[in-house]
């Protein structure tokens, strides 16, 4: 009878487990293992050793891609916490229809990113888009968005009369572009987390700061900034990793062959999959997808590094 006791409860968990190791853990062990081969959608070649790894550390390609995702996350992550946490903070606010509220902004992210990028290609259209008949209401004049390789930055300032050097370009404006549907789409749920977040905060807190005359904004930086850090990190985390492995928007926005105007929306996970299905080197493809582990990975540990200072 004990022994069945001590078995039960992996009986319960067995048809998870069973599933996370075959669609998990088998594919990544699979993954590190072929990107030590020249092995296709066919099957396994020659032992390579190291060599697809040292090929992709030369290829220019690779880091161009490898830089797109940076800039992609150095904008969406921090845009999507900023305007998540503000309109959680109003939806706090709100007493009646609240929960209508709540469904308005959930439904971006549980429609399909397919609909969803082709809805945003049509805006950002460059003669019939809605976003440049949005932009002409300020006088700005039409942007190509989807199809301009030059950086945003570069764009401005060139306004101005500055050229900046090719490094400190910014992003592609058809990268901007999607960066912008990015940060739209996974704005309702990180506005709900941040929601759920805020009304875990015991209203003590706030009469305890209003007797003592504390203001609004006071109140939001030393009371609920800090209580709410711990679902702050839990956004960040899951924003970056999520963001690291886009693939939907630039194949569905940009397309094939490269990835948009001159590679310029070529992002990580992109690239593999043009290595790995198109190119069919799987073994190459997996080096790539490995490298990439390892960076999430190294970002997450920091990421859970810097959360045991912030949070309370």
């Amino acid at each position: 009878m004990k022994t069945r006791w001590k078995l039960s409860p992996y009986l319960y968990i067995l048809p998870a487990l069973a599933l996370l190791v075959a669609f998990r853990l088998v594919p990544i062990v699979m993954s590190f293992v072929i990107s030590f081969f020249e092995w296709t959608l066919h099957g396994s070649g020659s032992f390579l050793g190291l060599s697809n790894y040292t090929k992709l550390f030369n290829d220019s390609v690779f880091w161009q891609s490898m830089m797109n995702t940076v800039w992609l996350v150095l904008f969406v992550v921090p845009c999507s916490l900023v305007f998540s946490l503000i309109f959680a903070v109003l939806l706090n606010q709100i007493k009646a229809l609240r929960g209508l509220f709540r469904t308005v902004y959930f439904l971006p992210f549980v429609t399909s990113m397919v609909a969803v990028s082709i809805v945003w290609k049509i805006i950002f259209n460059e003669q019939t888009g809605l976003a440049n008949k949005f932009i002409s209401i300020f006088g700005i004049s039409s942007q190509k968005w989807l199809a301009e390789a030059r950086g945003i930055f570069d764009i401005f300032f060139s306004g101005f009369g500055i050229q900046l050097p090719s490094w400190a370009g910014g992003p592609s404006q058809a990268l901007f572009a999607i960066i912008i549907m990015t940060v739209w789409k996974s704005l309702g749920y990180n506005t709900i987390i941040y929601l759920a977040g805020l009304q875990n905060i015991a209203k003590d807190y706030y009469e305890a700061a209003e007797i003592d005359g504390a203001g609004k904004f006071k109140q939001f930086f030393k009371i609920t900034l800090p209580l709410v850090s711990p679902t702050t990190y839990y956004v960040l985390m899951m924003t970056t990793i999520v963001t690291f492995q886009a693939f939907s928007q630039v194949f569905l926005m940009t397309g094939p062959p490269k990835g948009g105007p001159l590679g310029s929306t070529n992002l990580i996970v992109y690239y593999i999959f043009q290595k790995g299905f198109d190119a069919q080197e799987m073994g190459y493809a997996s080096a790539a997808a490995l490298i990439l582990f390892i960076v999430i990975l190294g970002l997450t540990i920091i990421q859970k590094h810097l959360e045991k200072h912030v949070t309370y």
